[in-house]
C-alpha cells in the first residue's frame, strides 16, 4: 500500500519551503484532513512540536488552522525533539502528535510527519486514509465546534525528566566531561541541561539557533566539529545530535567517530552482559558486516531491513526485540521509548561506562568495523529496474560476490530521493574493495551506454 501513497514519503511529507507540498496552503489542508482523521472529531487533542526552523513558525499557524476547522484541540509544544513529542503524545494522552521537521537538511527544508497516539509512526493505512480527505474539499465546523489552541508551558521539563529515568536514578555521570553537539535543533534546550543534571561536566556547542543555522556545520551530519571540540576541552565523550534530535553519533576521548553500528554493539554487549538483551539486534541492509559477526561472536542474532528506522521498528515489533539501529545513528531502544532518540541512546552508552568503568575506545574492543566504499551512478532518464536487472550487470555483481568468498557483501540500489544508483561494497581490505567497486560501476555504465544507443535506434 506504500508504494501507492500520493503525498506521503517514507517519513512523512518533506521539501522545499514554498514550493511543492510544503506551501500554507497545503499544509493547512493536511491539518484538516489529518484532524478529521487522527482528531476523532470534536474534542480531540492533537499535539504540534517543531525544529528550530524560521518556517516553523508559518508551519505551525497552517497547521492549526487546518486542525482548528476540523473541530480538534491543538495543544502547542513549541521547540522539540522529534522523540519527545512521541513521549508527549503518549502522556498526554493525545490523539496524534505532529512534528514539523526535516530533521537534519538544512534551514530551507521543512516537513511534517505523525505520530499515533502510541507514540509510534503511522502505519500506511492511515496515511492513505489522510490523502483521501486531502483530495476532498475543505470545509470548517460550525462556530461552537470549532477547535481550540492551547501552549503547554511545561513540555521541556517533562521530556528532561522523561530522558533521566530511563537509567538508574542512582546513577550519576560525576567526573565525565562531555561535549554535547546540539546542531542548533531542537535539544538546544534540553539535551545539555540532561546531562548536567546527571553530574557531568558539559561543554554544549551549536546550542544557539537562530531559525538559520540547524545543522550547518554542526550537529550529527557535521561531526568534525565536535571533533574538535573534544580535543580542544580534553573531553572524555562526545555526543552529537541532528536537527531533531532521533540520531546520535558519538566521539571517544581521542577524537574517533562512533556510528551507528558502534553505538549498537556497546548497547547490545552491555545489555547481554546484565542479562537483560531481549532476543537479538535488527540492523538495515547498510549496517556493517563487522557489526553482524562480532555480535554473532557473542551469541547475538543480527536481522537486517530495508534502511529507515520505520523498518527496523516495524521488524523489532515483528520478532518482539528491544534494540535496533542504522549507521546514520538512529538507535531504537524498545524497552525505553517507542522511537529512535538520540539523548536516550546516549544515555545508555554512558551509563555504560560509568556501570563498568571503561572508556568509549575499550566498550568497542572486539567489533572491527569492515572497510566500506559506496559509489554512484548516475541514472539520468535511464530505468533503475532496467539496469539493475539486466544480465551483465547481474553477472558482474555475482563475480564479486565469488571473489569476497563470504568475507564481505554487495549491495546495488536504486536512491529514493535521486536518479542514482548506489553501489556499496564491504570486505576485509579497503584496496581490494575499492576495484571491486569500480568493476560494478564499470558494468553498470558500460550497461546504460548500451541501453542509451539501443533507444536511439529505435527512436
Amino acid at each position: 500500500m506504500g508504494s501507492k501513497r500520493k503525498y506521503f514519503g517514507t517519513d512523512g511529507i518533506r521539501g522545499r519551503v514554498g514550493e511543492g507540498k510544503i506551501t500554507p496552503e497545503f499544509v493547512m489542508r493536511l491539518g484538516w484532513a489529518a484532524g478529521r482523521v487522527l482528531g476523532k472529531g470534536r474534542g480531540g487533542k492533537v499535539l504540534i512540536g517543531k525544529d528550530t526552523r524560521i518556517s516553523g513558525y508559518l508551519l505551525e499557524s497552517a497547521l492549526e488552522a487546518g486542525l482548528v476547522a476540523a473541530g480538534v484541540n491543538i495543544h502547542l509544544l513549541g521547540p522539540m525533539p522529534t522523540p519527545g513529542i512521541a513521549y508527549l503524545t503518549r502522556t498526554l494522552h493525545a490523539q496524534a502528535g505532529i512534528v514539523i521537521s526535516a530533521s537534519h537538511n538544512p534551514h530551507c527544508d521543512n516537513g511534517i510527519k505523525f505520530f499515533s497516539s502510541e507514540g509510534k509512526k503511522l502505519p500506511d493505512e492511515v496515511e492513505c486514509e489522510i490523502e483521501r480527505e486531502l483530495d476532498k474539499p475543505m470545509t470548517t465546523v460550525e462556530s461552537e465546534q470549532l477547535g481550540k489552541a492551547y501552549r503547554v508551558s511545561d513540555a521541556a521539563g517533562r521530556y528532561i525528566e522523561f530522558c533521566k529515568s530511563t537509567i538508574p536514578w542512582t546513577m550519576s555521570f560525576s567526573g565525565l566531561k562531555v561535549v554535547v553537539d546540539c546542531a542548533h535543533g531542537a535539544t538546544y534546550h534540553i539535551a545539555p541541561h540532561v546531562f548536567r543534571e546527571l553530574g557531568a561536566d558539559v561543554v554544549a556547542i551549536g546550542d544557539k539557533p537562530d531559525g538559520l543555522n540547524i545543522n550547518a556545520g554542526v550537529g550529527s551530519t557535521h561531526i568534525e566539529t565536535l571533533q574538535a571540540a573534544v580535543l580542544e576541552h580534553a573531553a572524555d565523550i562526545g555526543v552529537a545530535l541532528d536537527g531533531d534530535g532521533d540520531r546520535l553519533i558519538m566521539v571517544d576521548a581521542a577524537g574517533e567517530v562512533l556510528d551507528g553500528d558502534d553505538i549498537l554493539y556497546i548497547i547490545a554487549c552491555s545489555r547481554l552482559r546484565r542479562g537483560v538483551l531481549e532476543g537479538g539486534v535488527v540492523g538495515t541492509r547498510m549496517t556493517n558486516l563487522g557489526l553482524e559477526q562480532a555480535l554473532n561472536e557473542h551469541g547475538i542474532d543480527l536481522v537486517r531491513t530495508d534502511v529507515g528506522d520505520r523498518y527496523i521498528l516495524e521488524r523489532l515489533q515483528l520478532e518482539r526485540w528491544t534494540l535496533g539501529g542504522e549507521p546514520s545513528g538512529h538507535i531504537i531502544c524498545l524497552d525505553r521509548t517507542t522511537t529512535g532518540d538520540g539523548i536516550i541512546s546516549a544515555l545508555q552508552v554512558l551509563a555504560e561506562v560509568v556501570k563498568s568503568g571503561r572508556s568509549l575506545q575499550q566498550l568497542r574492543e572486539g567489533y572491527r568495523k569492515f572497510p566500506q566504499i559506496t559509489r554512484n551512478v548516475c541514472l539520468g532518464s535511464a530505468s533503475a529496474g532496467e539496469l539493475l536487472s539486466s544480465r551483465s550487470v547481474q553477472e558482474a555483481v555475482s563475480d564479486v560476490e565469488r571473489e569476497l568468498e563470504g568475507t564481505g557483501r554487495v549491495l546495488l540500489r536504486a536512491s529514493g530521493t535521486e536518479p542514482l544508483i548506489r553501489v556499496t561494497v564491504e570486505g576485509r581490505e579497503a584496496e581490494r574493495i575499492e576495484a571491486l567497486s569500480l568493476r560494478i560501476v564499470d558494468s553498470l555504465q558500460r550497461q546504460l551506454a548500451e541501453n542509451h544507443q539501443g533507444h536511439a535506434a529505435t527512436a
